[in-house]
């Protein structure tokens, strides 16, 4: 499973959905070490090419998330197992920012996509309920941080909220605003999806297609893997031809 909750019954399109988004990943951060290591020569940070495919990327994971925790609040998911997942995200959130603070000591990851998880599934946990009032309250959360900026969020202890009046520097960046927005639209869209439509998500997935769904229920573990594995690599490489 993601950064997200972990349902008792599989839906097989659901972690192959997740999959596509991780595998996306995956290949994005493959390019940015290419480039870290100075195969190729873009700009991820300004060029639109790779700063909406980020968007888009971090939105259709945390969209994913909101659809898992419509099952699991569904299902019922009891609070001891939510925590224990949990404990897991919160954990690699750290180890995030341990390993960039190594990598990159003046930009590290103080809060992240895995940060921003962490948050944001105690909030969808707490808030799955209010049901069709998630859609207003997502558009309010994606719509506050253009609307309301103030330089008390800039620092790294406040950035977290995101109504900063400047993007921090930093490697990785995943505010609760707009991103709670987004994760409460998942559950409101996968609450109608299961009562109006439950084959989308429930119905059964190709076979060819059965390993996305296994890869999309170890999402986090690879998302812990691939890029110590990614950098390693081209490290090796790196080190044969210059």
């Amino acid at each position: 499973m993601p950064p997200g909750a972990a349902p008792s019954g599989r839906f097989d399109r659901l972690d192959a959905l997740r999959a596509v988004a991780i595998l996306w990943m995956a290949v994005f951060h493959f390019c940015f070490d290419l480039n870290y290591f100075k195969f190729i020569h873009e700009n991820f940070y300004r060029d639109p090419f790779w700063t909406v495919q980020r968007t888009v990327i971090v939105t259709l994971f945390v969209f994913v998330s909101g659809l898992g925790q419509a099952i699991a609040w569904e299902q019922g998911q009891s609070w001891p197992r939510f925590w224990r997942r949990w404990a897991q995200v919160a954990a690699c959130a750290l180890l995030v920012t341990a390993g960039s603070y190594l990598m990159f000591p003046r930009s590290y990851i103080s809060f992240g996509v895995l940060h921003a998880f962490a948050v944001m599934l105690i909030i969808g946990r707490l808030t799955a309920g209010a049901k069709l009032w998630l859609w207003p309250m997502g558009l309010v959360a994606v719509l506050l941080p253009q609307l309301v900026q103030d330089p008390f969020f800039d620092t790294r202890l406040t950035n977290w909220v995101g109504l900063v009046t400047r993007k921090p520097i930093t490697e990785d960046y995943a505010p609760l605003l707009p991103w709670i927005g987004v994760m409460w639209w998942g559950i409101a869209a996968g609450q109608w999806v299961l009562q109006q439509r439950r084959p989308w998500l429930a119905g059964p997935l190709p076979q060819r297609l059965s390993p996305l769904a296994v890869l999309g229920r170890w999402s986090l573990s690879f998302y812990m893997v691939h890029q110590p594995v990614l950098i390693s690599l081209l490290m090796v490489v790196a080190a044969l031809v210059r």
